[in-house]
């Protein structure tokens, strides 16, 4: 009998129902094949390469956990939105990325169901997702059926004045609402200023490493933990984070930092807030910026922005 070879799980993918049939190992195969798919297809379009090699896993389990299009997932500015695009259905058009009558290198509302917020300025979509939560609340047009709404923003983003207004409204109108801080430590430059000063701190304080272990229990470790009144549950998330603050102050239930590149962690941390949160929450994922590709890693710009290359040398 002769081994037949192992099908690319890529090619099972027509959307992210699919990504429901899969076991969590095969999941973290996917994100491996999602990865070099999307440096494969930028090295022949050229385009936004280092912002989308750091959430392949979040995009991966995102999708594996939630029920897009009728949960919104919003991704802040969208130049990271090209492995989203490559699961929701538009594997065979990515190599037109940025050309005429092609794909959109950002998010865009008439392409996909996919894409339920166009974005390409910074800093919106955390106003985008509480607006789909407030129409959920207040019944909305049926047929919409919108579910849980996600806004994945980075930290450049975060510093601005948009993303503290959307929040300090979500966290008064206590609406059930996810934000991922997808923090790098990188948007176009090096980030400068007391938020980025902030962010440090947050995961400088502890052993990273001791948090990565215990938050990859987080099912059992996170019991109840956005049920008011649950004190000691309460206490228990709290020995996962090293700060969040000023998150908490704003009205979100804080989690993080989490590793952003652990798909266990990752898929743990989601279904539990997918499970049981009321309110808003704020999950902090400390990523890389290129991961996964050398060339990128190493560049100054960590592959921000790239024209046609070849993909062995860069």
């Amino acid at each position: 009998m002769t081994n037949r070879p192992v099908t690319p799980l890529l090619d099972r993918v027509q959307g992210p129902a699919d990504l429901k049939r899969l076991s969590d190992p095969e999941l973290l195969r996917l994100a491996d094949e999602l990865r070099a798919e999307t440096i494969s297809a930028v090295s022949v379009t050229g385009g936004h390469l280092g912002a989308g090699l750091g959430v392949v896993e979040l995009t991966v389990a995102l999708h594996a956990v939630f029920d897009a299009p009728r949960d919104r997932l919003i991704w802040d500015v969208s130049h990271q939105c090209y492995p989203h695009k490559i699961l929701t259905g538009r594997r065979a058009r990515i190599r037109s990325l940025r050309m005429k009558d092609g794909l959109s290198g950002f998010t865009k509302r008439s392409e996909s169901p996919y894409d339920p917020f166009g974005a390409a300025h910074s800093s919106t979509s955390i106003s985008a997702a509480l607006g789909f939560a407030v129409a959920r609340d207040l019944g909305g047009a049926p047929e919409h059926g919108i579910g849980d709404c996600i806004a994945v923003i980075g930290d450049g983003a975060m510093s601005a004045g948009m993303a503290y207004e959307a929040m300090n409204n979500a966290g008064h109108l206590k609406k059930r609402l996810i934000v991922i801080l997808n923090d790098n430590e990188m948007s176009i430059a090096p980030p400068v200023g007391a938020m980025s000063s902030y962010l440090s701190r947050l995961y400088a304080g502890e052993p990273f490493q001791e948090l990565k272990a215990a938050a990859k229990g987080a099912v059992s470790l996170l019991p109840e933990p956005f049920r008011e009144g649950a004190r000691r549950a309460k206490d228990a998330l709290k020995h996962l984070t090293v700060g969040g603050t000023l998150f908490e102050e704003l009205g979100f239930s804080y989690i993080g930092p989490i590793d952003g590149h652990d798909m266990e962690q990752l898929l743990a941390v989601l279904r539990t807030v997918k499970a049981r949160a009321t309110g808003p929450v704020l999950i902090h994922a400390l990523t890389k910026k290129g991961k996964g590709y050398a060339p990128a890693e190493r560049a100054r710009d960590k592959g921000h922005a790239t024209g046609k290359f070849d993909v062995l040398t860069g």
